[in-house]
């Protein structure tokens, strides 16, 4: 019989062990647990190296938010202790997983149904929401469902949620209609304030003059319909705009704005 094998990432202790120990139960289950995001990412990764990946990953919504330091759990199978250290919330976890391990599925168990944080987390690579204080034979059948390619959520949620997604995509269009706007020269240079450029290290890497380069931020401001370079940025995400690609130039980490102004 293959085993399903699930990571609990839960930094409330007693919910972890809880949860950990009713699914250890199941015949066909194999659970690990995580008290933080790195200990949960670094516990992927070893299991990863060793061949034995993981096909679910049980992750708190409100992961940073529970115990102090964010410290591991006492798992049913031990994992590395995570540490106060960077950190990881919830859904940017989640993100984190797709990035690195696509092959591992994700649900999201959250204390409250919120449609706007649920939206986040399927848009971030979640397979699923459920509540935690649902019963074990449901969260058994999220489990096996998102393994066939199923995505699960609460009835209750799911109008609010398509909601959030459908404005989400109306926000982004409108977003790639602004860019569209722009000449080839200044989304290059909103690529490259998107890498975290500023204006003397945008000349250097396009060869233009500083003054030129204020004039082309300036303009790439004032067609996105924005006054700040990190507003910029923000709607060139949205976009789908990536950064331009600073291998070898050694430019990174320059200052992009101070104060709200162009640096």
């Amino acid at each position: 019989m293959q085993r399903i094998r699930v990571l609990v990432v839960d930094d409330h202790r007693i919910f972890a062990e809880s949860l950990a120990a009713a699914l250890a139960a199941e015949p066909d289950v194999e659970v690990f647990a995580a008290g933080s995001g790195p200990a949960a990412l670094r516990c992927l990764e070893r299991a990863a190296a060793e061949g034995r990946r993981f096909d679910v990953a049980l992750v708190d919504a409100d992961l940073g938010h529970g115990a102090p330091g964010g410290r591991a759990v006492v798992p049913v199978q031990p994992v590395p202790e995570g540490n106060a250290d960077g950190l990881v919330d919830g859904i940017s976890l989640v993100a984190g997983v797709r990035g690195a391990h696509p092959g591992v599925r994700t649900v999201v168990l959250a204390e409250k149904d919120d449609p706007h944080r649920a939206a986040l987390a399927l848009q971030a690579g979640a397979s699923g929401w459920v509540a935690k204080d649902c019963s074990l034979s449901r969260l058994l059948t999220v489990i096996r469902g998102v393994l066939r390619d199923e995505t699960h959520l609460p009835p209750a949620l799911l109008t609010g949620v398509l909601r959030e997604l459908t404005a989400a995509r109306k926000h982004r269009t409108e977003s790639e209609r602004l860019v569209e706007s722009l000449t080839p020269r200044e989304r290059e240079v909103l690529r490259c304030m998107v890498a975290g450029l500023g204006r003397k290290a945008v000349a250097e890497r396009l060869y233009l003059s500083p003054h030129t380069v204020r004039t082309h931020m300036q303009n790439v401001l004032g067609k996105l319909g924005v006054h700040s370079t990190l507003a910029a940025v923000a709607l060139a995400r949205r976009a789908g705009v990536g950064p331009a690609d600073l291998s070898g130039d050694g430019l990174a980490g320059d200052v992009v704005e101070r104060g709200g102004q162009l640096a």
